[in-house]
Formats: structure tokens, sequence, C-alpha cells
């Protein structure tokens, strides 16, 4: 089927001036919002989400506690300004329920849940802009905000989406790419080596998929060293700011390469 629009060009160029493997641009600010433990404003092209964490805490609702482990809530609102359509998405919209519910079966078995029983952790997600890579963006977000809030993780999560138009595969894709071509989001652990999660909300065939599969993976690693560069400088800068600045040069780079 012919694509309704030029995905890429006779040059190999996409719509937005990448090539087929080039990621977009990325933006991590880790200025804190409101009474949030941690929060982040991750963007990635021009897709940008807001992640604030708030515990571990008392859970609000005591039928729900685990005595064993901590709760995690997920809850995602969408600016009505986020995209052209201009239309208001509900907090019981069904688009974001399974969009939280993902996000939230995601980080489940990477939190160190066991550490705070009978609690909870909040994660806001606010998305201020989409331009394809939404969930992706929740989850890098989310990554860097619950390690800002102090809340043990057993590896980083790093996500990223990737099609194939006509055959050839393509990485990072942009919101007329998603509308046109087949695509997944796979997000890894990268130290660990493992995949977390692998979804499709379109039909792909088979014999593209270990192609486009093994290149996400390899795009999440190298996501992996800009968000662990962002988060060891925001470390740095806070240790300087407690006046221990002269000492981050004489402990070994304050052992960062354990994230």
């Amino acid at each position: 089927m012919a694509s309704r629009i030029e995905i890429l060009n006779d040059g190999g160029l996409r719509s937005d001036g990448r090539r087929q493997y080039e990621l977009r641009d990325i933006g991590i600010d880790f200025a804190l919002q409101g009474h949030a433990d941690a929060s982040v404003t991750f963007q990635h092209g021009l897709t940008q989400v807001l992640v604030s964490v708030l515990g571990p805490h008392e859970a609000r609702v005591r039928s729900q506690t685990a005595h064993d482990r901590a709760i995690i809530n997920v809850e995602i609102h969408v600016a009505a300004f986020s995209t052209g359509e201009r239309r208001k998405r509900t907090k019981g919209d069904k688009r974001l329920l399974e969009l939280a519910s993902t996000i939230k079966s995601t980080f489940e078995p990477v939190i160190q849940t066991h550490l705070y029983p009978r609690s909870q952790i909040d994660i806001f997600i606010q998305v201020v802009q989409q331009d394809g890579g939404l969930l992706s963006a929740c989850i890098n977000g989310t990554t860097l905000a619950l390690a800002g809030a102090g809340i043990p993780l057993f590896d980083f999560l790093c996500a990223v989406s990737g099609g194939v138009h006509s055959t050839y595969p393509i990485l990072d894709l942009n919101t007329l790419e998603e509308n046109d071509v087949p695509h997944l989001t796979v997000a890894i652990m990268p130290r660990s080596e493992r995949v977390a999660l692998v979804t499709m909300e379109t039909r792909l065939h088979v014999e593209r998929l270990e192609e486009i599969f093994k290149l996400a993976v390899d795009a999440g690693k190298v996501l992996h060293i800009e968000m662990k560069s962002a988060l060891q400088k925001r470390t740095r800068s806070l240790v300087t700011s407690l006046g221990d600045g002269s000492k981050i040069g004489h402990a070994k780079e304050f052992d960062m390469d354990e994230l």
C-alpha cells in the first residue's frame, strides 16, 4: 500500500529532515514542580511530558495496601493544546487508562517495591505536547523522575519506537509517521540486557519484526547514555549545592558508573 505522505524522499531523508536511524533531540530538565519529591520535564523532539513522583507514602486506600511491597499509582493528564485536534481528554478516557496501565505494569518489576511495604508511590504524568513516541517519552521521563526521587530501581528503563516504511526500517517515529506506517515500542533494561516491554498497536510483518526490534534495542542503549549523563550532572550539582563539591574529584566520580 502506497504511503499517503512522503516518509522517505529520494535522498533518504524523512519529513523532519532526519535519516532512517536518527533519533530526535532529547531535552531533560530536573526542575522541581510543586510538592513533588522529584519532577522531570522530558522532551523528545516535539513531544514533551512532565513527570512528577510523590512517595513512598502511606497508601490512601487501606484496602489496596500490600503488606509486602509498595503499590504504584500512575495518572496521566493530557493538555488540551498538546495536539492539533484540541480534544480534551478526561481522566477516565480509555486511551489514557490503557497508557497508564501499560506504564504501571512495565515499572512494577523494575522498582524495588519490596523495600517499602504498606506504602504507595504516585507517578503523575502531564502531556504538554505530542508529536509521536508518547509512550516512550513517558517511560523515559518516569525512569528519571523515580531516580531523582531516590527510589531504588533494579535498572534503567529506556524506550524508543521503531517502524518500517516499505522495506526500510526507521527509528523514533513522529506523529505523521506513526499514523502511516506499522510500528512498535520497545523498552529495555540496558544493564541487565533484558526487555521490559514490546507493544504494537498496528500490524507488523513478522519478517520485519526482528530487524526493527534489534534497532530499537541499540537505540535504547544510546538513550541510556544520555539519560545516565543527565542524572549524573544533576547529582553533581546537588552535591555542589550542599557544599561538598570539592570532594567529588576525589571520590572516583562518586561511583556513578553503578547507575
